[in-house]
Order: structure tokens, then sequence, then C-alpha cells
């Protein structure tokens, strides 16, 4: 986006000075280098009539074979493909899980501020402009690296988040799930003007409202649509926050739900909602990110779930959006290259203070099935059940499964379910605010830190304020600088 400031041309681009000096001093240090790797981010030029006029970049790992994921990934303003693909930690898990990254790039020509034009309607319709663009090049990549049909996403940040809405809308037989990051709902402008109202302070309409323009941009379709998580800084002055509820109204409303979350929880100590289907399947799910403001979240460093570099409108927030968008389309599950469906129902049946329980329902042809924690096998049962044992207490795992025939060709993995340990952690901890954060306790927004959870200011990301924080419950912490319970 620019991404922020400007989804639109006529948005003023840029922070102030110090702000990008304080980032890039707080970095110092703190960022590793990506491991070497032969696969670099590639243009691919003769990929359609490319009525939009866009560039096609891709990044494929070495080796890559047919079968496996695809995910779109759309800049926002002032960004490029380029500016987009490490930085926000998409490259790291298309090495690390096995799939392919596709990053579409505005032209200058097209769009002063590089932003894609999700409020013309000759750009966000079905066969046009920049949607088909994008289209034709996941049709290239299906041509050239036997792209699994059935697992295709798409996901964007701000201006790149808008027009995400409009790809799931648009083209919803080519997508599985969509992520959108900062972004609007589908079909909320079709003007500079009018988008400049849909950013700030947004509009509100009402579910069916906002659900038939998704309806109508394909009347004739009569399939299932991608699942849709909304991502949201709450201090965002760019998109208004009430566009993350609009976004939910929306797609709650093509999903035939309603918009009453059926989960209410927290990741990483952020607030996290899932709207489930009649089925009880994941449909919508939202992320609202407590302090941040425009941008996508991510986390650097080299940890498991740790991603992305912070700069502007990539806020270290102490969560990877990729990675968690990654566990929730399940793109973490090693795929054999087997042609069994995923399973369906996987669910969480019981836990302790040390174990969860799983169940699904069979898939016809399955011999025995792969169980996934957070992207790690930890169990092959031949029945559908399994209970993972050895875990820490309060603590939430994501998991997915799928199903193994006769000859060991593991199939597509289920989406992605989440499940908590029992037991609340009710610790102590006694660090400076530097630190609160690299131990994942607190979060950082623009140079001031909160506790997660709660969201408590405990003032200057540094060395020299040192807070207590108690954890009252799993992922939700409170200044406790006065006593804490032993």
């Amino acid at each position: 986006m620019h991404p922020a400031s400007s989804l639109s041309p006529r948005r003023r681009s840029g922070a102030s000075i110090a702000l990008v000096l304080s980032l890039i001093a707080l970095a110092l240090g703190l960022l590793t280098p990506t491991p070497a790797s032969a696969a670099t981010l590639q243009e691919v030029t003769g990929f359609g009539s490319n009525p939009g006029n866009l560039q096609m970049f891709r990044y494929v790992p070495d080796g890559l074979p047919t079968g496996r994921p695809l995910v779109v990934a759309l800049h926002g303003c002032t960004q490029s493909a380029s500016a987009f693909d490490d930085e926000t930690g998409w490259t790291k898990w298309a090495s690390a899980w096995g799939f392919a990254l596709v990053l579409p790039q505005q032209k200058s020509a097209n769009n002063a501020n590089a932003c894609f034009n999700w409020f013309q309607a000759s750009d966000f319709s079905r066969g046009q402009g920049e949607a088909l663009s994008i289209k034709q090049m996941v049709d290239k990549m299906a041509a050239d690296y036997g792209t699994a049909p059935s697992r295709v996403y798409v996901t964007g940040l701000s201006a790149g988040g808008a027009m995400t809405s409009a790809m799931a809308a648009a083209y919803p037989e080519v997508f599985s799930g969509a992520a959108v990051v900062a972004g609007l709902p589908f079909d909320c402008a079709r003007s500079v003007t009018d988008a400049l109202s849909c950013m700030s302070p947004g509009k509100d309409l009402t579910p069916k409202q906002w659900g038939d323009k998704v309806r109508a941009a394909d009347s004739g379709y009569s399939g299932s649509y991608p699942t849709v998580s909304v991502w949201q800084g709450s201090q965002d002055t760019t998109v208004a926050p009430m566009n993350m509820t609009e976004l939910v109204q929306q797609w709650t409303d093509v999903h035939g739900t309603d918009a009453a979350a059926d989960v209410s929880d927290s990741v990483q100590g952020y607030p996290h909602k899932v709207y489930q289907d009649s089925a009880g399947h994941p449909a919508v799910e939202s992320y609202s990110i407590t302090g941040m403001s425009h941008g996508q979240p991510v986390d650097p460093g080299t940890g498991p779930a740790q991603c992305g570099t912070a700069s502007q409108y990539l806020p270290d927030a102490n969560i990877c959006a990729s990675y968690q968008i990654g566990q929730d389309w399940g793109l973490t599950s090693t795929d054999g290259g087997g042609s069994l469906p995923a399973p369906t129902g996987l669910a969480a049946t019981a836990s302790t203070g040390t174990s969860v329980s799983l169940s699904w329902n069979a898939v016809a042809g399955a011999a025995s099935y792969r169980v996934h924690r957070g992207g790690t096998e930890v169990g092959s049962p031949t029945a559908t059940t399994f209970t993972d044992s050895g875990l820490a207490s309060g603590t939430t795992y994501s998991y997915t499964v799928a199903a193994v025939d006769g000859s060991g060709a593991v199939g597509a993995p289920s989406a992605a379910v989440q499940a908590a340990t029992t037991g609340a952690a009710h610790q102590c901890y006694t660090d400076n605010n530097y630190n609160q954060v690299a131990a994942g306790r607190a979060h950082q927004s623009l140079g001031t830190v909160y506790a997660n959870g709660s969201n408590q200011n405990m003032g200057l990301y540094n060395l020299f304020v040192t807070h207590t924080l108690e954890e009252t419950s799993p992922g939700y912490l409170v200044v406790a600088d006065s006593g804490c319970p032993s």
C-alpha cells in the first residue's frame, strides 16, 4: 500500500523522518540474515493478454513438485513486489512449507502511487482490467508448475487488501482462501473521492447489502466462496477500523452465517474471532491488532513463528501475519502429491494441562493420516482420532490433518483448527520493555510497548523502562508493578 497513507492516488505518503529513523534504530542488531537460497524473485512476461497492464513476479522454491499450493500476495501503495516478498515473510514460508508465490506489481502509469485500482469497476470486475491480469497470472502458474487448483490463496495489504476482496468476489472458483490486511470490503467505492470516504470514516451497510455486492460480482455462480480472514490495526487512521466490521459482515453474509462470533479468543495476545459455517468450519476470521496503526504486522527474528523486516507499514507487532495466515490455510502441512481430499470436521474434542485430543471425518481410500502441529508432524494414526501429549499448559496450538493413501502419498491438508491446553499460566515476569517484547509477553507499536492481552501502556520500547507483568490467563498479561502473587 502506500499502503497506508494512500490507497488512492490523492493520499499523501510517507512518515516523519524521526519515525523512520527510530524504526531503523530499533531494528539494528535484531534482524538475522535469511539463509542463502538459489530461488529468487523473478519477473514473468507473456502470461496472458494482461488487460490491467500489470507486472508479474514469482518466487518458486527449488525443486518444488507439482500439486503444491499457490499464494498470490498483493502489495500496497508505493510498494513493489520486491518490497513485499521477504519483508512480509512470505518467501520464508514458501521455502519452508513448499508452495509457490506470485507477487503482481502495479505500474506508475496505471496509478501514480502504485496502488492497485480497487476503486475502479473496470479493474475490480470479473473478466476485466487488473482483476483479469491477476487471474491470468494464476493460470500461468498452473500451466508452468501444476498448481493444486483447490489450494490457491490470495492476500494483500491496504490497496492490495482491497484488491484481495475483489479477487475473492470476482473469481470465487479460483481461490480457496483470502486474507485482507488493512483493506476494504468489495465494491466499497467506484471513484477516488468515494475511495477516500470508504477508507475513512468508512461506510456502514447492512450485511445483506454488502453480501449482495459480492453475489453480483458473478451472478451466475452457485459454488462455494473462499474463506476470509481480516486483519486490522485498532489505531489505523488511514483505513478506519470499522472496515474490519464491515468486511466481517460482508463475508459472513456471503457464507450464510451471522455476524456473531462462534469463537472469541486471543492469538499472541490479540483479539481473534471465528465465524463458523453451518458445518462448524471456520468461514470468516478476524484479528484485531491492538495498538497498531496502518500496516501488516511482522515479528522479526529467527523463531519458528517469526518473520519479516520491520519498516513503514510493516510494524513489529510481535505477531507474524503471514505465518498465522499460512497456518489458517493449512500451508504448514507437507503434501506428498496424493489425490485424496482434505479431511473435514477436524475438531478438538478434549484437552488437559498437557494434551489435546482431536477427531475428524474419515476419508474414503485413506490408509492412515498425518497430524501436524504448527507445521511439524506429530502423529500418523490409522484411526480418525489422535491425542497429542507432552504439551505446555495454558497454551494454544494449531493443528491440521491430511489423509495418506495405500501407496504412502499424502493428500491435501485440512483447514487448521486451534486447540488450547487447560491450566492458567499465572506467572510473573520482571524485565525491561525490550526483553518483555522479545519474550513474547508484550508488543510494540511506533516505539511504545503494550502488554499482550490487556494492552496496557508500558512506556517506551527500550532497555531502561522495567515492569512486572502478571499472566492471569494464557496470553493475557497485566502490569503488576505494585506486587505479584507468589
